[in-house]
């Protein structure tokens, strides 16, 4: 006799299917994809951090010199605001111009006798002549010429551009000297001129604008043309550069030449903005200028010397001095909050380029 079995009325086992463990592969596979999820969140906010430090801590001193009783009543003022935009343009300009070698890795300790020789020869043939366009020619002459002769000795005599620049930079400072005597020109400024460094355009300085224009131009020519991908490649490995057929020694040129120009369109910016000239103010440009150039790098693109890095950390250490200065610190703290920068800038670009590289 043969049994079948009725199964029609069997139970038929479901466990809750959330019960089920899941395959192992597909269990490892979805937490990895978390942890890769979590990794890059994490990472994009560390970049972000780095980018943006510098510009959220310069909102933050700002804000507390906005409400701080010493500066509150000072600080947060328009006048304030204007003199703050306009004064720093200058240091804006040179910043950039110092910035130009720098990305070939080459330092010009120039740029501020540069910047202060085409003040004070500027400043002399307004004053005696009157012919502001023939001024800002010679302004930029002088500046693409000094630049020239310093890519020149670098490049074709192969002096260490730290050492033939700051020759140049002790030359310049003597020909100041032999040529004012130690002594601040007469000045004569045409309305013309000094109506361009304190005019305003819709409630802003003029002043700033043209540095604006002048980083937006920077930063198209470094980051959207051939040649500032070159300078870009010549700055990150200069022997890969050679290797692909880029002339080094051309593209390094190019960055003395162009900063040398910047510097002297810094020293005629000054003389619209001052009604004249120092002969000691030139010595007064380098040390911000460098400490911006070199906080630039911890900055927008952290390990990198950039535009735009550039102009916020020259408006950092102008909040932070500004501030300290209207609450009544002494002169030579800015001194202490310059150098430091400049160390601390040095260290961040050190640090980051190696995390960007590593």
């Amino acid at each position: 006799m043969s049994h079948t079995q009725d199964t029609t009325d069997a139970p038929v086992a479901s466990p809750d299917a959330e019960t089920l463990p899941a395959p192992t592969g597909v269990a490892e596979a979805e937490q990895k994809r978390k942890a890769a999820r979590a990794r890059t969140g994490k990472a994009r906010f560390v970049d972000f951090l780095e980018a943006y430090a510098l510009l959220v801590l310069l909102v933050v001193i700002a804000l507390f010199f906005c409400f701080w009783p010493e500066t509150s009543s000072t600080f947060p003022t328009v006048a304030n605001m204007r003199i703050l935009l306009a004064s720093q343009a200058v240091i804006g300009v040179i910043s950039l111009g110092l910035l130009l070698p720098l990305l070939c890795q080459e330092f010009d300790l120039s740029v501020g006798n540069i910047a202060g020789l085409a003040a004070i020869v500027v400043a002399a043939y307004v004053s005696s002549e009157g012919n502001v366009l023939a001024a800002v020619v010679l302004a930029l002459t002088i500046g693409l010429a000094i630049g020239a002769v310093n890519a020149l000795i670098v490049t074709r005599l192969h002096v260490n551009g730290v050492i033939a620049t700051l020759g140049m930079s002790t030359i310049l400072g003597g020909i100041v000297l032999q040529r004012t005597g130690g002594l601040a020109p007469a000045s004569d400024i045409p309305q013309s001129l000094t109506n361009f460094g304190t005019g305003l355009v819709a409630g802003v300085p003029i002043i700033f604008i043209t540095l604006l224009v002048i980083a937006g131009i920077t930063y198209f020519v470094l980051n959207h043309t051939s040649l500032g991908r070159q300078i870009y490649a010549v700055g990150s490995n200069m022997e890969a550069a050679k290797l692909v057929g880029l002339r080094t020694d051309g593209l390094r040129a190019v960055t003395f030449a162009a900063g040398g120009l910047l510097c002297g369109l810094g020293g005629l910016l000054y003389v619209s903005r001052a009604g004249g000239a120092s002969p000691n103010v030139g010595m007064t440009f380098t040390l911000p200028a460098f400490a911006a150039a070199f906080l630039s790098a911890a900055s927008v693109r952290p390990g990198r010397f950039n535009v735009w890095g550039t102009i916020i950390a020259v408006y950092f250490l102008a909040v932070l001095n500004n501030g300290l200065s209207l609450a009544g610190v002494d002169p030579y703290v800015n001194d202490y909050v310059n150098g430091g920068a400049l160390i601390a800038g040095v260290a961040l670009a050190t640090v980051l380029y190696r995390r960007r590289t590593t």
